[in-house]
């Protein structure tokens, strides 16, 4: 029997300028300037907001294998997601990064955490065979 998936959230935005732009979220929530990556403008950049939700998802991915795990999570831990946006050739495309710090795990347990949590991270999935992602335990 399949079941039909149910929408938990759905987040709207309305971007105008692109990248040297602006973006609001419907609920008023998110106002944000936006600018490109490097340049003068103030404002955040597509690729830190990538990462910014990325990072935030993975942590809650790693709560819940932590809770399957039956493995008590630091309260210090943290994901710094490092987005590239790269130029080859003419060509754009995104790499990634997300580099977690678990202190005080055990390099194994915490390895454990981190590939369960990219197999459930709904960004990771998004990403997975489209970009190039390393994650790096520090």
């Amino acid at each position: 029997m399949t079941t039909t998936p149910k929408v938990l959230y759905t987040g709207k935005t309305h971007t105008t300028g692109g990248r040297d732009g602006q973006s609001r979220s419907a609920d008023g929530r998110l106002d944000i300037k936006l600018s490109s990556p490097g340049g003068p403008g103030a404002g955040a950049n597509p690729e830190q907001l990538l990462a910014a939700g990325w990072s935030a998802c993975f942590i809650g991915a790693m709560g819940l294998a932590a809770g399957q795990l039956k493995i008590a999570l630091p309260v210090d831990l943290a994901v710094d997601a490092e987005v590239d946006l790269v130029n080859s050739d003419g060509a754009y495309f995104l790499q990634a990064r997300l580099n977690v710090s678990l202190p005080g795990l055990a390099t194994e347990v915490a390895r454990a955490l981190t590939d369960a949590a990219h197999q459930t991270c709904p960004y990771s999935k998004a990403t997975r065979g489209n970009i190039d992602v390393v994650i790096n335990l520090v």
